[in-house]
């Protein structure tokens, strides 16, 4: 293939900045995607800034990849060139082991393959994420987009939108629960979506009452200011199931507190530093505190043709890729409603 470009870090230290690199030709399995929109998630940062401890150099991040399909191998089935395609946070798997036959790549035994910044199982290069203009993926860990959806509303539904669809159908979430969602972010915001969706007495809570027009309009039934410890106590043991979308770290026990028996709490976002548990929240009621990362590949395309059923997408400001180290500072600040996807086309 020709030269692709992109952006990326050379270190820990450094912006991201223009960078040149080839990828390789579409196996028989494979198809190759211009790439026209990428989301930005707050773990391209955790990433490029080696925050994880498990960074690998240059890096090009990006892992919410809408595009359109410019070469396919003989034996592709399920896409067309010209056709749109969407790819996620992981492009591979051992496709063997039991998590995988069940449809759950994510959870592979020997560990999946991630969109960037990690050994690809084809031909041991370093796989180059989002940030760029091309990707070479098998079809398999590649999704059809309903037509009916903003592409670049869709990007970040490869990752928010999973990552929070996911444990909401796991935990069975719909009518007749009391459902919370802590962080009004990128993930919180798609949490609140899906949960209004599913029929769910949806409460936000914040640490921040000048979002609580948004939540509302996003789908809250109410809003929780969560320093607020009168509020917080008119809420003790009420809850049927509360995920956790906020990616700073914080205190679980406040929410704990609020499960009802039985209850599940449910962890998607990742701080660099974990908090200490009050264990009692849990044992005293037979709650249970748990974690939850993106969905398999066949929930991941269930959860797209949902969104276009429900004309579900996320709230974004799309930006040109030169405005990319710009656009981290104000994530920091929280200063983006509710996610930055980068137009590729500005390459």
């Amino acid at each position: 293939m020709p030269t692709t470009k992109g952006y990326a870090t050379p270190n820990a230290q450094s912006p991201l900045a223009p960078f040149n690199f080839t990828r390789r030709e579409p196996g028989p399995t494979e198809i190759a995607v211009e790439i026209l929109y990428c989301g930005v998630c707050h773990s391209d940062l955790h990433m490029i800034r080696n925050e994880w401890g498990n960074s690998i150099y240059p890096m090009v991040p990006g892992h919410e990849i809408v595009g359109r399909v410019t070469a396919a191998g003989s034996a592709v089935t399920k896409f067309k060139v010209g056709g749109i395609a969407a790819i996620g946070v992981i492009v591979d798997s051992c496709r063997q082991c039991a998590p995988c036959a069940r449809g759950e790549e994510h959870y592979c035994d020997e560990g999946p393959t991630l969109t960037y910044a990690a050994t690809d199982r084809v031909d041991g290069t370093i796989t180059m994420g989002g940030y760029s203009s091309n990707y070479v993926v098998d079809e398999r860990f590649a999704h059809l987009v309903p037509a009916n959806l903003d592409l670049a509303a869709v990007a970040p539904l490869l990752c928010a939108g999973i990552t929070t669809y996911s444990p909401l159908r796991h935990w069975k979430v719909g009518p007749g629960m009391k459902v919370g969602i802590v962080g009004l972010g990128g993930l919180g915001h798609m949490a609140l979506k899906f949960a209004h969706s599913f029929g769910a007495h949806t409460v936000q809570f914040t640490t921040n009452l000048r979002k609580r027009e948004d939540a509302l309009r996003l789908g809250a039934d109410e809003v929780v200011l969560s320093s607020d410890a009168d509020a917080m106590k008119g809420h003790f043991k009420s809850f049927d199931f509360i995920l956790d979308a906020a990616a700073a770290p914080h205190s679980l026990d406040p929410y704990t507190a609020l499960l009802k028996q039985d209850a599940t709490m449910a962890l998607v976002g990742l701080p660099d530093k974990f908090p200490v548990l009050n264990v009692g929240n849990l044992i005293f009621k037979r709650a249970a505190l748990s974690g939850s990362m993106i969905g398999g590949m066949p929930e991941t395309q269930e959860m797209l043709d949902y969104c276009g059923q429900h004309n579900i997408v996320s709230d974004v400001e799309v930006i040109p890729i030169q405005k990319i180290n710009e656009a981290y500072e104000r994530m920091l600040r929280q200063d983006v409603k509710y996610r930055f996807v980068i137009d590729m086309s500005s390459l």
